[in-house]
């Protein structure tokens, strides 16, 4: 295991640490101010004790991805020098615009929104809320941005080696960002869906029939539910853009050798790249033409394609992206059975009377959305390989010279710090689930609705 294997290993490790926080705190931070603007509406308290419920939750992904999120960057400087030396003109700038656009839009109001329910005026808490969640998916957008660009990458030129921008706007709106930034939005929505159903039901199961946990339960499900098919709608298009642009991706994701028409879709293989065939394949006639070109004699793109004249492999290792394709589709194929059918179970029994067995189902899928993200993380990122910028910088000439058993080294801290830290995440919202079963309060306060004094921000003698 060499310096550049193991550095694409432990930015992996910690990339996939980081993206699970900010899949968590996109999407809930537009719940949480959907949850204020219906108790702003109706004055209901079971909406601002759902939202005082979830808040802490976001609070707690918010700190995580910040932390995990610095540790990420500094290892753009020590083991990836050659990514900032040659496209830094491109990278730097949209990394800023993340920061003055977004990173300081969240901080800023965070704390208000966080601590200032009854402290001040309702609208001001509202809108707090408000851009905090704006702030998230601006943050989103500048990332995606970036990374969109690393796979279909416009708008430069090379000097001396060196990537300068021409044309921002192509930088910005490249080919494959706007699929990719509603791809992942998608995904945030699908992630929180599930985590607020499943925790929901959590709590159902430990008894509590509390008219906030009910109605968090019938949220999570429907919107599962809406959230689905549009997604596999956006990963369709997705997938035609990456067929046009990574051709390489694709034939890896399908398991395709030949370039040919007429080609099966692979349910399951062992792909062999020393035969550079499919051990025990398992297929339907059509299916991939079908799916990538909507024509059953459609030509699909084929690995062989992809090597050099002096046998260098210009493709990715073939089995990690097939596979991890094939987990994120099979987790969202789960993910459309459940919603759907909680949805009709809504529909039959009401979410007080959900039967057991479903509650169980929403439970164990709480974190699905975990699964399918780092699967198509994990698709969309080692199958660019061998290229850390579409046909402009390859991995192994951006990684450093550092010694490998120092990487070794530092992966190890990383992996088992992160491990520490997953399982004390998951144990502190486990651990509110169950305080809010009792019944303990979160805070004694009540909240104010529109039109009422909040007593808090009076003045002595008013």
């Amino acid at each position: 295991m060499d310096t550049l294997l193991l550095s694409r290993i432990q930015f992996g490790a910690n990339i996939s640490f980081h993206i699970l926080f900010p899949t968590i705190t996109i999407a809930l931070g537009w719940v949480l101010l959907f949850f204020k603007l219906r108790f702003n509406k109706t004055g209901d308290q079971k909406w601002m004790d759902a939202y005082m419920f979830w808040v802490k939750i976001f609070a707690l992904s918010f700190a995580m991805g910040v932390v995990s999120g610095i540790t990420m960057s500094f290892q753009f400087g020590t083991n990836w020098p050659g990514f900032m030396e040659t496209v830094g003109n491109v990278a730097g700038p949209l990394l800023a615009y993340e920061i003055m656009t977004a990173f300081f839009l969240e901080a800023v109001f965070l704390g208000i929104m966080l601590f200032g329910a009854s402290r001040v005026k309702n609208w001001v808490h509202t809108l707090a809320t408000f851009l905090v969640a704006f702030g998230t998916t601006m943050s989103t957008f500048w990332i995606i941005v970036l990374n969109s660009w690393m796979h279909t990458p416009q708008g430069y030129e090379v000097i001396d080696g060196v990537v300068h921008a021409t044309n921002w706007m192509e930088i910005i709106f490249n080919p494959s960002m706007p699929y990719r930034f509603v791809h992942m939005m998608l995904a945030s929505g699908l992630t929180v869906a599930f985590l607020i159903a499943g925790i929901s039901a959590l709590r159902m199961l430990w008894g509590d029939r509390g008219e906030a946990v009910k109605s968090t339960l019938r949220f999570g499900i429907i919107t599962g539910a809406v959230l689905i098919p549009l997604q596999i709608l956006a990963g369709d298009m997705h997938g035609l853009n990456t067929l046009e642009y990574q051709p390489a991706k694709v034939a890896a994701m399908e398991g395709n050798w030949e370039t040919q028409s007429n080609v099966p879709l692979v349910l399951f293989a062992v792909p062999n790249q020393e035969t550079r065939s499919n051990d025990f394949e398992i297929s339907i006639p059509n299916g991939a033409s079908m799916i990538l070109t909507h024509k059953a004699d459609g030509v699909v793109p084929g690995l062989n394609d992809f090597v050099g004249e002096d046998g260098e492999i210009l493709h990715p290792r073939v089995a990690p992206v097939f596979y991890a394709f094939r987990i994120m589709i099979g987790t969202g194929v789960a993910m459309l059975l459940l919603s759907w059918g909680g949805a009709f179970l809504l529909r039959r029994y009401g979410a007080g009377d959900m039967p057991k067995l479903p509650l169980l189902a929403f439970t164990a899928m709480s974190f699905s959305g975990w699964i399918a993200t780092l699967a198509g993380w994990y698709t969309t990122e080692i199958g660019r390989q061998p290229w850390l910028v579409q046909g402009v910088l390859t991995t192994k000439d951006a990684v450093s010279d550092v010694p490998a058993s120092m990487v070794l080294s530092t992966l190890i801290g990383y992996l088992a710090v992160y491990a520490v830290l997953i399982v004390a995440y998951i144990g502190v919202i486990t651990y509110l689930a169950r305080k809010a079963t009792k019944g303990e309060p979160f805070s004694n306060r009540r909240y104010p609705r529109r039109g009422e004094v909040n007593i808090a921000t009076l003045q002595p003698g008013e």
